[in-house]
């Protein structure tokens, strides 16, 4: 059988099983299985052999030491309180401005996406901490969702990042390491947590009645320094996390698997310090970590069997062939992988697309002369659009699992949808200058 006739059909059942609802990770190695027999002529050893070694080589990975303890990490702030605590202070204190209750829930979301990579934890702690609160308030429901499912997928890019330690892990190459993808990541989950904020300030400022300010008599129950005192002393602990995690990578004195072990230690502290910190909440952490870690780690197993299967066969020189011996210009190329991946998106994990495409895209992508570190930026925040785009976006159903019962799935997916054009506008940007991505790497890294 033809290499291409091969590349459609492994995609083709791929495609099937995951609309069949099997579980990805086996679907994934089970689709390998299948087409790595028939492309070996049935050689059962050498096909095994083959997937060992892949497995083998994953466990050996160093970086990927940093996904648990990341995950730990996450599970300790989640029960720890800070973003109840951060929350509580900037509601007083933008409270009383037009949708300042959501640009309360922005901020919240930037601090805490910046001491946690994990989806779940953000959407499901701000729906259940801030949807009462703007409701009550008077906030449309639809925008009230936006919000907090948008704000809720920055922690999958803004570091430390899951998806980022994966990426690393997977590239293997020197510009694309974990710590220049933490470095190049700031700057553009920065400008997407801005246009998150510019445009609610904007929407409620034409149309009060979508975020009605707190009552004058809310507002005024503190002084300015209460309120000042407030804001300082729920921002400087999740502040100090960030900095003992990002800075001792960006000053190259920890590495990130070492940087995300003090950020567990970090984590571990503040839980102690707002007495969190009891036998349940340490088992109930540990054992929601191990099933994360298990559940990526069987992703990543499945997805290195597939993209390794896939190449052998010849299937990553049949897409390179169409998208570079097409003789289209390159920047047409770019596109359409981001195209693809942004449909993938609506139906697919992000682990799935990120282990299925960045072994065929990475080459082509170099090949066209495109900064590996730059690309693989776009490719990242193309994988946040993928939590919030219709019909299977993680981050709609994290939310819709913890929001009120006057909710319902078409409601969120209406909120949603000006926050996935602010996503490509976001694109966009990073694709026109280049410098967001590559300057902050370039300072620090050299």
């Amino acid at each position: 059988m033809s290499p291409e006739v091969l590349t459609l059909l492994m995609f083709a059942t791929l495609i099937v099983a995951i609309v069949f609802g099997h579980p990805l990770a086996f679907t994934l190695a089970w689709v390998a299985a299948v087409f790595g027999l028939i492309d070996n002529g049935f050689n059962v050893p050498a096909l095994f052999d083959m997937f060992v070694n892949n497995a083998w080589g994953i466990m050996n990975n160093y970086v990927l030491v940093a996904i648990p303890l990341f995950i730990f990490m996450a599970q300790l702030l989640d029960k720890s309180r800070v973003a109840e605590k951060l929350f509580d202070a900037l509601y007083v204190v933008l409270g009383s401005l037009r949708g300042g209750l959501g640009l309360a829930v922005v901020v919240v979301c930037t601090v805490f996406a910046a001491t946690t990579g994990i989806i779940g934890a953000s959407v499901v702690a701000m729906g259940l901490l801030a949807t009462p609160a703007l409701l009550q308030k008077g906030y449309q429901k639809e925008l009230t969702s936006g919000i907090i499912c948008a704000t809720g997928t920055l922690g999958i890019l803004i570091p430390p990042s899951i998806m980022m330690v994966v990426y690393g892990g997977l590239t293997g190459l020197k510009e694309t390491s974990v710590g220049n993808l933490f470095a190049g990541a700031v700057i553009p989950g920065l400008i997407l947590s801005s246009l998150y904020f510019i445009y609610i300030f904007i929407r409620c400022a034409l149309n009060p009645s979508l975020g009605p300010p707190i009552s004058k008599e809310e507002a005024s129950r503190y002084t300015t320094a209460q309120k000042w005192a407030m804001t300082l002393k729920s921002m400087v602990p999740p502040l100090a996390l960030i900095f003992l995690v990002m800075g001792t990578i960006l000053l190259g004195i920890a590495t990130p698997t070492e940087a995300a072990g003090m950020g567990v230690l970090g984590a571990f502290l503040l839980a102690l310090f707002n007495r969190a910190v009891n036998w349940k909440m340490l088992k109930d952490s540990s054992v929601a970590t191990l099933r994360t870690t298990c559940m990526v780690m069987m992703l990543f197993i499945g997805g290195k069997c597939f993209s390794t299967v896939f190449l052998s066969m010849g299937g990553g020189d049949v897409v390179a062939d169409f998208l570079i011996g097409s003789g289209l210009n390159r920047w047409v190329v770019l596109f359409i992988m981001m195209a693809i991946v942004f449909i993938m998106g609506m139906f697919i994990d992000w682990a799935a697309i990120l282990l299925v495409t960045v072994p065929i895209f990475m080459p082509i992508a170099m090949e066209l002369d495109f900064d590996p570190l730059w690309f693989s930026m776009l490719m990242c925040v193309n994988l946040q659009t993928s939590f919030l785009t219709p019909p299977f976006g993680y981050a709609l159903f994290y939310f819709a699992g913890v929001a009120p019962k006057e909710y319902n799935m078409m409601t969120i997916y209406k909120g949603i949808l000006p926050f996935v054009g602010l996503q490509i506008l976001g694109l966009i940007a990073i694709i026109l200058f280049p410098q967001t991505v590559t300057w902050l790497p370039s300072l620090f890294f050299h």
